[in-house]
């Protein structure tokens, strides 16, 4: 295997798993990347750039982040707080009059960004044409009648988080977000990271699809029943919420890659997906600082935790961010990010000044922990 790039001296185990992940776990084409203390420490690439192809992979190629897309929505609304635009105990209904409808009166922004809204399902899914439509997607949500009293419980809200977190960053910052995203947190960050991809960059991005959990040496894991029983119910909260959009988008699509949908789209290199990270919690070369350390700190502070009426599974969340835990394990208990559904991996860790991303072109079954992401995280720990 032929991996190309740089890894700074003590680091040389995230360069050991990278390898492994090819030869072993089943990797086709990636890249993952770390910043420590705002400056790059590993930045590594290879095999091919698209899932079903044999073009290599190059230093500036990105991918489709999924649900690691939200962890930058989820700045987008932090930033907005952080200026003393957006109260986080303020109702969603102060900003967005019409998400009153159906019961969700209460429902605060806090709630909104940590799960607890109660809307991860649409009673009428969208299709992909239509949940391109940020305004149709923002009134779909807001007609929505809630699971669950909002704030009483939380549960991962798979794909409308992209019209909550979207429409709530117009409605106060009077942008779309996608140029909330290029204008505030990609471009001062100086990272490659959109949400609504330019025709311009539509070159760089790989092909992504399914690929099988490798067979050999006991890797291939069965969910436990429970999980495996829920997304096998199509009443289910688990199926109904990633289900809000019916049929699954193409996601090498060039129109849906255009689309900004802040649950599940975003595309980034891992450099870029790390640049934002290390720009959340520090000086990055070549960027700026984003995050204060107050918001910093706010973002990784536990608002959300145990068991999950969507994943089923227990989980932590702290403002938008899923934190270290048994269904994300990060770097350690102050570490905070977010999952791709399959793949991608982001998340910036304050005590050791780390910021990691990691980016594939092939999806797997595992909708946080992927054994890839995580052996190359277990490297990080090791390095250094």
């Amino acid at each position: 295997m032929d991996v190309h790039g740089t890894v700074a001296e003590g680091f040389e185990p995230v360069r050991e798993a990278f390898v492994r992940n090819f030869e072993v776990l089943g990797d086709r084409g990636a890249a993952v990347a770390v910043y420590r203390d705002g400056r790059r420490v590993v930045d590594l690439w290879a095999g091919a750039r698209d899932v079903d192809g044999t073009e290599p992979w190059e230093r500036g190629t990105a991918q489709i982040v999924r649900s690691a897309t939200k962890g930058v929505a989820a700045a987008a609304l932090l930033l907005l707080h952080q200026r003393g635009e957006l109260d986080l105990d303020a109702p969603v209904g102060a900003y967005w009059p019409e998400f009153k409808a159906a019961g969700k009166e209460r429902a605060t922004v806090r709630d909104l960004l940590a799960h607890r809204a109660g809307v991860p399902v649409l009673d009428r899914p969208l299709t992909p044409a239509e949940a391109a439509d940020p305004l149709l997607g923002a009134e779909a949500v807001a007609a929505q009648a809630p699971a669950w009293e909002p704030g009483t419980a939380h549960g991962y809200h798979a794909q409308t988080y992209s019209w909550l977190t979207g429409e709530l960053v117009r409605r106060v910052s009077g942008r779309p977000v996608g140029e909330f995203v290029a204008d505030e947190i990609a471009g001062p960050a100086g990272a490659d990271f959109w949400l609504g991809l330019p025709e311009g960059a539509q070159a760089r991005v790989g092909r992504v699809g399914p690929v099988e959990a490798p067979e050999a040496g006991g890797l291939k894991t069965r969910p436990k029943r429970a999980v495996a029983d829920a997304y096998a119910d199509p009443d289910s909260l688990t199926r109904r919420a990633f289900a809000a959009i019916t049929p699954l988008p193409d996601e090498n699509d060039p129109a849906y890659r255009a689309a900004a949908l802040p649950a599940s789209n975003g595309i980034a290199t891992a450099d870029g997906l790390a640049r934002v990270y290390a720009a959340l919690i520090g000086e990055v070369e070549g960027g700026r600082r984003l995050f204060t350390p107050e918001t910093a700190a706010l973002a990784r502070t536990e608002q959300a935790a145990g068991a999950d009426r969507v994943l089923v599974v227990g989980t932590r969340f702290g403002l938008g961010y899923m934190l270290h835990g048994s269904a994300s394990p990060l770097l350690g208990p102050g570490s905070f990010g977010h999952p791709g559904r399959g793949g991608a991996l982001g998340f910036a860790d304050p005590e050791s000044g780390i910021a990691f991303g990691y980016v594939t072109n092939g999806f797997r079954k595992s909708v946080t922990a992927d054994p890839r992401a995580q052996a190359l995280v277990r490297a990080v720990r090791s390095a250094g």
